[in-house]
């Protein structure tokens, strides 16, 4: 029998973490629409697209990407006790901390911006360098109050409230879209590019509060933090390694790499960060209360739901990467030129979605047993390997080498990160999971090739008729042939479609 091992209201809560990115991904596919209609792939649109990854860098580097997975285990563990005097006296040394923190990396950003630019696009010069060291002085400061948001998810997700903390960048999307269409058409692309810099950062201006400086549990924190900070550097040296790659490719190459990635991490985001940030807490605590078992089947039963989603995702962004982009970005300066381009990037970072989504989740069962250590060494060679994969590839095959090497790397990670923790919580997946993932793919080539052959006979018709119809034909056989092969979570949306009681169904 597969029936749920997970907490009642896990799976709730995973659907509100993907509810709240859902919110936040579809405004950003707006705003990038917008984006891609006034600058295309136009030095303006490098410059801002290597200034913004810089300040996305720190943030994952030392803000909720890093520390959920030191606080949230301390923090949950003391809830999990009783201890709430002690955990209130633990989060708002933290957010001292972190006060201090965020305040200095700014500042060192800001000094340090033409260095940080030559790193990050050693390939840009005249007055595309010049650009992006302007935008990086101007948006640097939202890497410091992005550190801050970690610590508000970090409390929020502890207490099973989700929805907001991932739902809450949707203001900034909307932000972004407003300055847009207000100035698109008013100023220059390098004027515009300005703006929206300002713009960025005047709606993520937002200060937290610190306050008392002893509480029991900080120094675990710390200490546990300080190797999650090391292991997220490594995967942000990776996607600066990415954007330094694709600046020695041809004009536009940063641009594209960026357009593709913002498809790819969907289902990512979606899925893979939903399902791993609804079962860190709950791992936190069947490491302190039920135990190791426990957690594994916590682990086993997250494994396949992101599978169920995600293989299918891959699936899909390969047979359909010409109508999905050309839907959301094709328009204004965005032609089909470009189109063909990204589309040929993400159809290879496809191949490692499923890889780079169960990681997250692995990760996680890894910081519940305290153990920040292994992941960390473990992306570091999966970066390795991405980066001289890359290198070769992209003489070779152009961005999209890029895109394949760090698909490569994930599944180094994956592969790594799964036979680390099997051996410290048991075997991760029975025969009734490896049932269930082989019918996830038993359900998704069907669906991709039915996708593609309706893509094909609407060619013409319409961006948006091309690529509705083709997604729509892909879920409809996907879900056809799991609800028949009997997969649980296709009967599981289906019931929670319908609204009936969830039935436990043999595998």
């Amino acid at each position: 029998p597969s029936h749920s091992h997970m907490a009642p209201s896990q799976g709730r809560q995973a659907a509100r973490v993907g509810a709240g990115i859902l919110v936040t991904r579809v405004l950003g596919f707006v705003r990038e629409r917008v984006f891609a209609q006034f600058f295309g792939d136009g030095p303006a649109a490098d410059a801002f697209r290597a200034a913004l990854r810089i300040p996305n860098v720190i943030r994952n580097l030392l803000g909720e990407g890093t520390l959920a997975a030191s606080f949230i285990p301390v923090f949950a563990g003391l809830v999990e006790q009783g201890k709430d005097d002690d955990a209130r006296r633990l989060a708002g040394v933290i957010a001292s901390f972190l006060i201090v923190l965020a305040a200095v990396a700014t500042l060192v950003g800001i000094f340090l911006a033409p260095i940080i630019t030559d790193f990050a696009a050693p390939g840009f010069s005249g007055t595309t360098r010049d650009l992006t060291i302007r935008l990086v002085e101007i948006m640097f400061p939202m890497s410091g109050i992005m550190i801050l948001s970690g610590w508000c998810l970090g409390v929020l997700n502890t207490h099973r409230r989700f929805f907001l903390s991932y739902a809450a960048p949707a203001v900034w999307n909307i932000a972004q879209i407003a300055v847009l269409l207000a100035l698109g058409g008013i100023l220059l692309s390098t004027r515009l590019a300005v703006a929206l810099a300002w713009g960025a950062l005047v709606v993520v201006g937002r200060m937290h509060w610190g306050v008392q400086l002893a509480a029991p549990g900080v120094r675990r924190v710390i200490r546990t933090w300080i190797p999650v900070v090391f292991g997220a550097g490594v995967y942000q040296v990776s996607s600066i390694v990415e954007t330094q790659l694709a600046s020695l490719l041809q004009q536009g190459a940063v641009a594209i790499l960026g357009y593709a990635q913002l498809v790819a991490n969907v289902p990512v985001a979606l899925f893979g960060i939903s399902v791993a940030a609804a079962a860190l807490p709950e791992l936190s605590r069947d490491a302190v209360g039920p135990g190791i078992e426990t957690l594994r089947r916590r682990v086993a039963e997250g494994a396949r739901r992101v599978a169920y989603f995600v293989i299918p995702s891959a699936f899909g962004c390969a047979a359909l990467a010409t109508p999905i982009i050309a839907a959301l970005f094709q328009t204004g300066a965005f032609g089909p030129d470009e189109t063909a381009l990204a589309a040929g990037v993400l159809a290879a970072f496809a191949i490692g979605l499923p890889a780079q989504a169960s990681v997250r989740l692995l990760a996680s069962g890894h910081y519940a047993l305290g153990d920040t250590k292994t992941p960390v060494r473990i992306a570091a060679v999966s970066v390795a390997v991405s980066a001289a994969s890359a290198f070769l590839l992209m003489r070779h095959l152009g961005v999209a080498g890029i895109a394949v090497g760090t698909s490569l790397g994930a599944y180094v990670n994956m592969t790594l990160n799964s036979w680390r923790l099997e051996s410290r919580v048991g075997h991760l997946l029975d025969r009734s999971e490896l049932r269930a993932i082989g019918i996830t793919v038993l359900g998704a080539a069907p669906a991709a090739l039915a996708s593609a052959a309706a893509a094909r006979a609407l060619a013409g018709g319409g961006l948006w008729l091309e690529a509705g119809v083709a997604l729509a034909t892909f879920g409809l056989v996907y879900m056809g042939i799991t609800l028949l092969l009997g997969h649980p979570d296709a009967w599981r949306l289906l019931d929670a479609a319908s609204q009936r009681p969830r039935r436990k169904r043999d595998m």
